[in-house]
């Protein structure tokens, strides 16, 4: 072998050693990118503001994301909700805040991970009632469901009015669709809830509506929340992380280009086209972790302690719910293909 055939043979080992070890320390979110492991979601399909939570389990988590009917109940081994779930264990679940709180007394591994939606609530009323503004509903029957953060939206609305919640005549009312029929029917002057009943009752009124917007007094947050256990699993954060990530993406679709998200919620909620579109403008689709989060629950802690006729549990003992660290090393990944394209 001659001496130059000889030196291109040893100055390729160098070479092939360096690419080696380029391949072994791949960094592990990158594989992550390609292929994830299955997880287990619960949520309210009949709800708007699972719309990015659908989004990123259909087009961008790249693994299998089911996404069945329930709750936070479903992270802590609680019953279902009746009417509002199923049963089954959750890796992840979306609930408004009030439910994380009310959940996390028994169960304080719970975690809040992100706000995925914020939902903005509004009073729809009837004129004719004699309701020209909020204070006139003292008094007046009110469709609402009270331990829910719509009871707690019209509880703020009402203070600020100096009006006590018992000072009006509130009607839980399920199935939710009843609400509307009983405004139409008389039953009720006024109806408090999420969308879409919030919609189809302004529309059941028309010319009679009045509606108040809790701009500024209180937004819903539609949080994403696991268990202490799944984010310590080493197998599980890593799909916790990388699912995140897809909801950041599909959030900005979601934004950008409404359509899909919205034939999504269609067929989940089996709700018509119309209203949909026509609901949609009342929620913000933020999927992050808002500055006053912590302000909000240690607000509303007070709040679901009077009522369940408890001692509030402290600033700090609330801020240990809180863990936004799979959600920063979501932010951290670079955003997701879209798998459908």
């Amino acid at each position: 072998m001659s001496n130059r055939r000889r030196y291109l043979k040893l100055a390729l080992v160098p070479t092939l050693l360096m690419s080696m070890a380029a391949c072994a320390e791949m960094p592990e979110a990158n594989a992550a990118s390609e292929t994830a492991g299955p997880l287990a979601i619960y949520g309210n399909k009949q709800t708007f503001e699972i719309a990015p939570v659908l989004l990123a389990a259909e087009d961008y988590y790249p693994g299998e994301a089911t996404i069945r009917m329930g709750s936070i109940a479903n992270l802590v081994g609680e019953p279902p909700v009746p009417g509002f779930g199923e049963e089954g264990e959750a890796d992840l679940a979306t609930n408004a805040e009030t439910q994380g709180l009310r959940y996390s007394v028994e169960h304080p591994n719970l975690r809040i991970l992100m706000t995925v939606t914020e939902g903005l609530y509004r009073i729809v009323a009837r004129r004719s009632a004699g309701i020209e503004e909020v204070a006139d509903l003292r008094g007046k029957n009110v469709a609402v469901i009270e331990q829910t953060s719509s009871g707690y939206f019209l509880r703020k609305m009402l203070e600020r009015e100096g009006i006590e919640f018992d000072e009006i005549e509130d009607f839980s009312i399920v199935p939710l669709s009843g609400m509307t029929e009983a405004l139409a029917s008389g039953e009720v002057d006024a109806v408090v809830i999420w969308e879409p009943e919030s919609e189809n009752a302004a529309q059941v009124l028309g010319d009679d509506l009045v509606e108040f917007s809790g701009e500024g007094v209180y937004r819903e947050l539609f949080n994403l929340n696991s268990t202490a256990e799944k984010l310590a699993d080493p197998e599980m954060r890593p799909r916790i992380v990388r699912f995140i990530r897809s909801i950041i993406d599909a959030s900005a679709e979601v934004r950008s280009n409404p359509q899909r998200a919205q034939s999504l919620v269609i067929e989940a909620g089996e709700f018509d086209e119309q209203d949909v579109i026509d609901s949609w403008e009342h929620h913000a689709w933020i999927a992050s972790v808002p500055d006053d989060m912590l302000d909000v629950l240690v607000e509303q802690e007070q709040w679901l302690a009077s009522r369940d006729d408890r001692e509030p549990r402290t600033h700090e003992e609330i801020a240990r719910l809180i863990d936004t660290s799979v959600y920063e090393e979501a932010m951290a990944l670079d955003s997701g293909p879209r798998l459908s394209e």
